[in-house]
């Protein structure tokens, strides 16, 4: 996928908020006189800095602000202005990111351990709430750079998007903690719309149209657009966590497994698989991440492809695919020709990575 069209687009995004990104960090310590940090702390102020710093040095792939800045741009919107926007967007998934480690408990993160494994909960926590804070205060930049109308309504659509995928956590965090094992894929998908197709495509795609000024009939299309993209998008993720290494930046086999994490190949696999082996795939199920082994979770993967669950999995993401390209061409016709093609570039982007 070295030479996929889209990647173009994401590293035309980083090359422009990357910097904006080192900018704001160097705010993190930025106190009026009253509060300032006595330089006899200064070597205290550096750690936190550089815990602070981790995650946005390792750089992501950069999705979410490179949809603000595509779809603001396609609706005839000013990608100079919507720049800071985009900057809140990757903030947010920085923070996002340390909390969901935390709460996954999970070990590697960008191809280096996950910032609680380096520095403990607490300060990890504490890393995010920084960065956390830091969103809110680049959001506040827009009212010097956009209209106040529009920088309102930035703000409350990022409010809301954060609102409902925290909420998407609690409904994921709460039936792993009542030991719900059998969950079905209408619940699955409950928690991708939740999470990932609001927050990475929906969310980041209607933040660069209300930036353009979009009307609210638009954003609903857009919603509806990024929930089957979202599917798409978390499906394949899901499966490239079975059977990639992500360019050799993933160490541990399987995240998902080890995590008991409710997919749609976990689903299918409890539906499917020969009776006589269900007993045994309960059994590892129950157990905690450290308690697995890597003989069981080999046997989980070994037992989805066996039960045709991969299949089944990589058939509905590419399904959900087909089902948003259409529903681009058909209803999304605010957005210009270019970012037609973009948005169809960035599909089959999502649905044939290898990481």
């Amino acid at each position: 996928m070295k030479d996929h069209k889209f990647l173009e687009h994401l590293l035309a995004t980083k090359k422009d908020v990357w910097p904006l990104m080192q900018n704001a960090l160097k705010g993190i310590l930025d106190f009026e006189e009253c509060c300032k940090i006595d330089k006899k702390y200064s070597s205290l102020a550096d750690f936190h800095k550089e815990m602070v710093d981790d995650y946005p040095r390792r750089q992501g792939k950069y999705l979410r602000p490179s949809l603000v800045l595509l779809i603001c741009e396609s609706m005839g919107g000013s990608r100079e202005k919507i720049l800071n926007t985009a900057l809140a967007m990757q903030l947010s998934e920085e923070w996002l990111l340390i909390h969901d480690d935390i709460e996954d408990n999970g070990n590697q993160r960008r191809g280096f351990p996950t910032l609680h494994n380096i520095y403990g909960k607490n300060l990890a926590i504490n890393a995010g709430d920084a960065l956390h804070v830091l969103m809110w205060k680049v959001l506040r930049n827009n009212y010097e750079i956009l209209d106040k109308n529009i920088a309102d309504r930035i703000m409350d659509e990022f409010a809301q998007m954060l609102s409902r995928t925290i909420f998407g956590q609690t409904a994921e965090l709460k039936w792993a903690q009542e030991e719900k094992r059998e969950p079905t894929q209408e619940d699955v998908l409950y928690i991708i719309d939740g999470k990932t197709s609001y927050y990475s495509i929906a969310g980041p795609m209607r933040l660069g149209a209300i930036g353009a000024g979009a009307e609210n009939s638009q954003l609903e299309k857009l919603y509806k657009f990024g929930q089957m993209m979202g599917r798409a998008f978390q499906i394949k993720d899901d499966l490239l966590d079975l059977t990639s290494d992500f360019g050799g930046l993933k160490k541990q086999l399987s995240s998902d497994v080890y995590e008991s994490k409710k997919t749609v190949f976990l689903i299918h696999l409890l539906e499917n698989i020969e009776k006589e082996n269900k007993p045994k795939l309960l059994e590892i199920l129950r157990k905690s991440s450290k308690e697995k082994s890597i003989k069981e979770v080999k046997w989980v993967i070994k037992s989805m492809r066996q039960s045709g669950s991969l299949d089944y999995g990589e058939k509905l993401a590419k399904n959900y695919s087909v089902k948003a390209l259409e529903y681009l061409n058909l209803e999304l016709d605010f957005i210009n020709a270019k970012g037609k093609q973009t948005l169809a570039d960035a599909i089959d982007f999502l649905v044939e990575r290898d990481h």
